[in-house]
C-alpha cells in the first residue's frame, strides 16, 4: 500500500503531515511512503532526511495517486483531480464551509477522513490532532501575547523599581485555553478564566488561576466535551457581566468556539474601549469571525489602542512540533485503518470502528 505525502500549498501553511521518524516507521509497518520533494522544507525536514528514513521523493502527481494520502489541510479542486478512484484522503477537512471539493471527493469514491471528527474518547487521544495542534496554539498565543504587549508578564523588582504582575484574562477553558493558562502562569501573570461550562473551574483552580465566576442561567456544555451555543438571553447577561472583568484586563486570549457556528462574541466594542491603551486581545477564534467584535481575521490591528491580534494558524508558527505532533496522530489512526491479509496491506471497513467511523465524511 502506497501512502503520499504532498506539499501544503494554502497561504501561511508551513507544517508537513509526516516526518523522517515517522515515515521510517510507517515503511516498518510495511508501506511504501511518496513525498512531494519540499514538502517538509517549510517545517525544517529536508530532502535528504526523508530518503535516508527511506521515503521516496516523488512529484505531486505521484503522491497524490497514491492509496492512502495525508495531509495537513483539505486539497484543492485540482488535487482532487489527480487522486486515483477509491483512495483514502486524510486531512483537517475543514468542511463546515466546503468549497465543493469534498462533493467532488465523494464523486470520485475517495473516502475522507477528518481529523477534526476524531472522537474524544480514551482510546482515540492519540489520534486527536484537534487537541495536539490546539494545545499549540494556546501556547503560541500567549507567547504573542508577551511579545505584543509592552509592559512585563511577571512582577518585577529592580532597584530602579517594581512593576505589579500583568492581568491575564482566558475566555475559553477548552485544550488551548488550558494551555494558555499553564503557560501564562508559568511566566508569572496574574490569570483568571472563564468558561461557559462551570464544570471547567475545578481544572482553571488546579493551574493556579482564578475562575470568573458569573452567572448566566444555563450551562454550555455541548457534548464530545465542546461547548454549546447559548441562548440568546444567556449571551446578552454574559455580555454584561464579563464586561467588568475584561475592562480591568491587561492581555485578553479568547479561545471559544463553537463547531461549525460563527464564534460568540465576548469582547463587545464598548469593551474595548474601557480597556487601558496598550493592552492586548490575542484572538483565537478569528477565523470564526472572532470573539472579539473588532478582530480581524490575519492582521494586527489597533482599536482604541489596545492591540488586537486575529492570527488564524498559530501551530504553522510552530511548524516544527506542530507537524511532529501531527504526524504522531497520523500513525496511530493509520494503525488502526489497515490490516494485513494474504501479506498485503488492506483497508479495514471504517465503519467497523468507533474512531473511524466518527471521522469518516460522507456527504457534502
Amino acid at each position: 500500500m502506497k501512502i503520499g505525502v504532498i506539499k501544503e500549498t494554502r497561504s501561511g501553511e508551513s507544517r508537513v503531515a509526516t516526518t523522517p521518524v515517522i515515515a521510517k516507521k510507517l515503511i516498518g509497518k510495511g508501506f511504501t511512503v511518496q513525498v512531494e520533494t519540499g514538502a517538509g522544507e517549510a517545517a525544517h525536514f529536508h530532502n535528504d532526511e526523508y530518503l535516508e528514513a527511506g521515503v521516496e521523493l516523488v512529484d505531486r502527481q505521484t503522491a497524490l495517486s497514491a492509496d492512502l494520502i495525508l495531509s495537513v489541510r483539505r486539497p484543492l479542486m485540482d488535487d482532487v483531480e489527480m487522486m486515483a478512484e477509491k483512495s483514502v484522503y486524510v486531512s483537517h477537512l475543514e468542511n463546515c464551509e466546503d468549497d465543493g471539493t469534498l462533493a467532488k471527493l465523494l464523486t470520485k469514491d475517495i473516502t475522507p477522513i477528518a481529523m477534526e471528527h476524531i472522537p474524544r474518547i480514551s482510546r482515540a487521544q492519540s489520534m486527536d490532532a484537534l487537541s495536539s495542534q490546539s494545545n499549540i496554539a494556546g501556547y503560541r498565543a500567549v507567547i504573542e501575547a508577551s511579545a505584543r504587549f509592552r509592559r512585563f508578564l511577571p512582577l518585577m523588582m529592580t532597584s530602579a523599581g517594581s512593576a505589579k504582575p500583568a492581568r491575564l484574562v482566558v475566555l475559553g477553558v477548552g485544550v488551548a485555553g488550558l494551555q494558555a493558562i499553564a503557560t501564562a502562569r508559568r511566566l508569572g501573570a496574574d490569570v483568571y478564566a472563564y468558561d461557559v461550562r462551570p464544570e471547567t473551574r475545578e481544572q482553571v483552580e488546579s493551574l493556579g488561576a482564578k475562575w470568573i465566576d458569573i452567572d448566566v442561567g444555563e450551562s454550555g456544555e455541548g457534548t464530545g466535551g465542546y461547548a454549546k451555543e447559548l441562548s440568546d438571553e444567556a449571551k446578552q447577561r454574559q455580555q454584561e457581566l464579563l464586561s467588568d472583568e475584561l475592562a480591568k484586563a491587561h492581555v485578553i486570549i479568547t479561545t471559544a468556539l463553537i463547531p461549525c457556528k460563527p464564534a460568540p462574541v465576548l469582547i463587545p466594542n464598548e469593551v474595548v474601549k474601557r480597556m487601558r491603551e496598550g493592552s492586548v486581545i490575542i484572538d483565537l477564534a478569528a477565523g470564526n469571525g472572532g470573539n472579539c467584535q473588532l478582530t480581524e481575521a490575519d492582521k494586527v490591528v489597533e482599536k482604541h489602542g489596545v492591540i488586537l491580534v486575529g492570527h488564524t494558524n498559530y501551530p504553522s508558527m510552530m511548524s516544527t512540533d506542530a507537524s511532529n505532533f501531527y504526524a504522531q496522530n497520523l500513525f496511530n489512526l493509520v494503525q488502526i485503518m489497515v490490516e494485513e491479509q494474504e501479506g498485503q496491506l488492506v483497508f479495514r471497513d471504517f465503519e467497523e470502528d468507533e474512531i473511524t467511523q466518527a471521522a469518516q465524511v460522507r456527504q457534502a
